[in-house]
């Protein structure tokens, strides 16, 4: 009976571990769609961090938004004025509005995301609420310089 216990315990142990470590500081999610393209292939595993710390323009991250999980790249940070031409796609941060653009500031604690593929992505640009609260947030992805993902090895 002891010598079941021993053999038990030590995968049982790690098992739980990797369970603490999954719900508290890493997070591993399964990505279905071309958005994040080329930076995140479709069908790719991506592993972040809960422990997010500070937010910047151009970080990746994971958050909730209609009762699921979303990848998106920071775009536009609180404070950044964000002025989308009334008939196109192209975006500008931090100038001054011209008569033919729609110009919004982001709120303290949102931002403004965008898919890196930009012409398939429903991102902020097409939402009622185009911010992204802080408090929704659950993770900053691990992207590296070379379009890091788990499923390319990199």
């Amino acid at each position: 009976m002891k010598m079941i216990a021993k053999k038990t315990a030590a995968p049982l142990l790690c098992g739980l571990a990797v369970l603490v470590l999954l719900k508290t500081a890493l997070f591993v999610a399964y990505v279905p769609s071309s958005s994040m393209e080329p930076t995140i292939k479709k069908g790719s595993m991506i592993l972040g961090s809960r422990i997010v710390g500070k937010l910047r323009r151009g970080d990746v991250i994971v958050f909730r938004r209609s009762g699921g999980y979303v990848v998106k790249r920071i775009a536009y940070v609180p404070g950044d004025v964000i002025d989308a031409p009334t008939g196109g796609e192209t975006l500008a941060v931090d100038h001054v509005a011209s008569n033919q653009t729609v110009a919004s500031i982001v709120p303290d604690g949102c931002y403004y995301v965008l898919g890196d593929n930009n012409t398939v992505s429903l991102d902020s640009r097409y939402w009622d609420n185009p911010f992204v609260e802080r408090s929704q947030v659950i993770a900053r992805v691990f992207v590296g310089q070379q379009n890091w993902s788990l499923t390319d090895g990199g």
